[in-house]
Parts: structure tokens; sequence; C-alpha cells
């Protein structure tokens, strides 16, 4: 039973990562139809954003009042009848008005499963949750291409996504007696549990060294949305690519994010979080390096796999550490603040980008995306060595307390 609950959580991530590829390696179609500027896109990515901040927010009472099993219903059911509203969109601000429903269906329940696979699995579970995450993401630009590459549209390509969609939820109503059944016991416990620490905690922005890691999480999501939303108009205008192998390109950023998670979720057995996170963020780093050269456009082909193999392990692997790092006791309200941040970063980073390619030229992409990188970097390095000096201290005190 407890290996169908799992099944169950990973469906709910593949309908979160459906819808989150879209938008970008659409634009180039859709800009010209609806006459839009470039940086329109980074607006309809900010309202879907600033949803997904107020519903998460709002995750905690929505869990506790109706349960993980309806809340992951109901939030799914909201993401496909957004795009489905997208295929129909006769003008922009029916685009506008289909990304509010689209962001609030994402962050309820994107924190409440968060949160309780960090509570009650081991690190690999985390990087696989993610990595059905990217299966989603993966999935959604593959679909599209192949619509826009035939004699077909964007929006038919959104039609039968909003198809894979709905049967997600169809799948995810139908389970809903066996989440009760599962899940009911082991939320009620969790919910127990904050109640009973809530009282002890400390306010999460007093910890020291949670701003450093709110910093690499606004940073982490504003690259990884940020390639997502604007590699396809760079390859289409720097490297000068058809829409087509633009779209299949950037599905093999996802694609790499989504292997690069499956392979971490089993070297997160021998190796721990902290070196992972390490270890992506240079490789992400080399990536971005070979978009910013004067290449062949076959090495950014190679950038956008190495970039996402590098993205692989880094979210998954900061939020497992947070308990460790700041204690159980304050690791479900800190990451609540993670969140909020990831998604502030999705929201805001993305549009600056396009903002500044309107202003300039969209051949800034890979600057600004290793801009992004870098600061993750050396915020979650100066994190690591504060860490490591209070551990260091706590030994000391231990050693000169036993004399």
């Amino acid at each position: 039973m407890a290996a169908f609950f799992l099944i169950i959580i990973y469906l709910a991530f593949i309908s979160l990562g459906l819808p989150d590829s879209l938008l970008g390696v659409t634009w180039p179609v859709m800009q010209p139809e609806f006459g839009a500027p470039l940086e329109t896109a980074g607006l309809l990515f900010m309202v879907i954003a600033g949803g997904t901040i107020v519903s998460s927010l709002a995750s905690g009472f929505l869990l506790k009042r109706f349960g993980t099993g309806k809340v992951a219903f109901v939030s799914s059911f909201m993401t496909a009848a957004a795009i489905l509203g997208f295929s129909f969109s006769p003008s922009l601000v029916w685009l506008f008005l289909c990304a509010i429903p689209l962001g609030l269906g994402a962050g309820a329940i994107d924190a409440g499963l968060n949160h309780y696979v960090a509570a009650h699995y081991k690190a690999h579970h985390m990087n696989w949750l993610h990595c059905f995450w990217g299966v989603g993401a993966t999935l959604g630009p593959i679909v599209m291409a192949a619509f826009i590459s035939g004699n077909s549209t964007w929006r038919n390509g959104y039609l039968a996504i909003a198809g894979i969609q709905f049967l997600l939820v169809l799948i995810l109503f139908l389970a809903l007696p066996l989440w009760d059944k599962v899940a009911a016991s082991p939320m009620a416990a969790a919910t127990e549990d904050t109640k009973r620490t809530d009282a002890q905690t400390t306010k999460p922005l007093q910890i020291k060294g949670v701003k450093l890691t709110l910093t690499a999480f606004l940073f982490y999501c504003g690259a990884e949305s940020a390639i997502g939303l604007w590699g396809s108009s760079f390859l289409v205008n720097v490297k000068e690519l058809s829409i087509e192998t633009a779209a299949k390109w950037v599905s093999l950023y996802f694609g790499g994010i989504t292997i690069g998670r499956f392979v971490t979720g089993f070297v997160s057995l021998k190796v721990s979080s902290r070196t992972l996170i390490r270890i992506g963020q240079t490789t992400a780093l080399a990536g971005t390096f070979l978009l910013l050269v004067p290449l062949p456009a076959s090495f950014s082909l190679i950038g956008f796999i190495l970039i996402g193999l590098g993205l692989a392990p880094i979210f998954p692997s900061m939020l497992h550490e947070t308990p460790a790092q700041f204690g159980k006791e304050h690791a479900q309200s800190i990451m609540g603040f993670q969140m909020a941040l990831a998604y502030t970063g999705s929201s805001l980073l993305p549009p600056l980008l396009g903002f500044l390619a309107s202003q300039s030229t969209i051949a800034v992409f890979p600057f600004a995306v290793a801009v992004f990188i870098a600061v993750m970097l050396l915020s979650t390095e100066i994190l690591n060595a504060y860490l490591k000096k209070k551990q260091t201290l706590n030994m000391q005190k231990k050693k000169s307390a036993a004399f």
C-alpha cells in the first residue's frame, strides 16, 4: 500500500511539471500571433509564479483543512483547466486570466508534498520525486514540438497536453480513497508535531544562515525558470535554429534534469547532499560557459544538457539538507520560506531577464544565467563555511565541558 502511495505522489509531480516548460518553447510561435512584445512572456510567467506563491503560503491551512489528496486533485484540475483555456484563448487578456489558476494550482500541493517527503523519506526519494517533475517538464516540450513541426498549431499542442493533464486528474480522483487511507495518519501526526514545535520555533529569519539558504533558493529557481522560458528564444534568435529544433533542444535540458535526478537518487545513497549540491552547481556553470563562447550551435545543445544535469540534484538536495542544517524543530517553517523564495525567484528573475533582453538583445541570456548560478554557488559555499565553523566550535565546547 505504501508503494502505491509513493506512485500517487510521483504522478502528482508529473502533473506539476507538465505545464512548467510549455510557455517558453511555445512563445516564439505565440508572440507574432498575438502581436505581443518579447517581454510579455516574462509578465505571463510572473502571473503564474505569483499565483503559485499565494497558494504555497496558504498550503498549511489548505492541507490541514482538506487533506493532501483532495488538494492534489483540485490543484491538478485547476492546472488542466488553465492549459485547456490557453488552447482556446482569443487574446492576451485571456492568456493572463488563464495564467492565474495555472499558478494557483501548483503552490499548495508542491509545498505539501515537498515537506512530507523531506520529513518522512530519505534523500533518494526526494530526488526521485523531483525526477518525476522533470518527466512532466520534459514531456511538455516534446508534445508541443511534435504539433508545431507537423501540420498543426500550438493551440492543438496545448489541447493535447490538457488531455494528458485531465487523465492525471482522473487518476488522482480515483486514488482519493487510497490517499485518505494511507496518508491520513502520517500527515495527521506531522500536523500534531508541528503544533507541538511551533511554540518552540524561533522566527526563521532570525536564525543565522537562513538568509543565505533563501538566497540560494531564489537564484536557483530564477536560473532554472529563466532557461526554460528564454532558452528557446535564445536558440532561435542567436543560434538561428528553427522553432521546432529549439523546442526539442530545450526539452533535452529538462530531460537532463529528469535523468540527473533519477541517477542522483542512487548516488545520494553514497554521496552527501552537500557534495551533490556543489558538483551540480559547478556542472551547471560549465554548461553555461558553452553557451557564452562563440562555438557552433551543436555546443549549445551540450551546454543545455550539462546545465540540466547540473541543476538536477540542487533543489531536492537543498530541501533535504534543511532539517540537518537548522534542526528538525525549525525545518517546516524554514521550508515554507524556502518555497516562497523559490517561487519569488521564478516570478521575478525571468521577467527581469526578458526586460534586459528587450532593451538590448536576447544574447544577454547566458550571461544572466551564469550570474544567477554563481550567486547561488557563493551563497551555499558561505553557508557551508559557517555551518562547518559552527560544528567545530560545538565540538570544542563539548571537549572543554568534558574536562
